[in-house]
């Protein structure tokens, strides 16, 4: 799986709308075959930080993902939303889903849970 973190650091002005204005590229992208997910955050520390977390099935399907015509369309229309260029994680691993944080596990933080 390609394994994608990027933060986008949103003009203050447009910080409230940026869930609006990255609408039609998160739906086509999330459409795409081979798009495993494609999930944005909002920073708790920077209100004009969003993270997008994604994944694709594979290179061939990240490929797809970067050919697009809806990708092209972002690369036009959201950079003047941004404060700066975005900062990217990109990496191959070999998973195809998320797993649990058994660190966090909740039936270990609650007495008499799952017995």
């Amino acid at each position: 799986m390609i394994f994608i973190t990027a933060k986008f650091r949103v003009l203050p002005e447009h910080a409230d709308r940026w869930p609006e204005i990255a609408r039609d590229f998160t739906e086509a992208t999330r459409a795409e075959p081979g798009c495993m997910w494609f999930d944005w955050s909002r920073s708790i520390d920077d209100p004009a930080e969003y993270v997008l977390v994604e994944a694709f099935r594979d290179g061939e399907a990240g490929a797809a993902h970067v050919g697009s015509e809806h990708f092209r369309a972002a690369q036009r229309e959201l950079p003047p939303h941004l404060a700066e260029t975005p900062l990217i994680i990109n990496a191959d691993i070999d998973q195809d889903e998320w797993s649990r944080l058994g660190e966090m596990s909740v039936e270990q933080a609650r007495p008499g849970a799952g017995s």
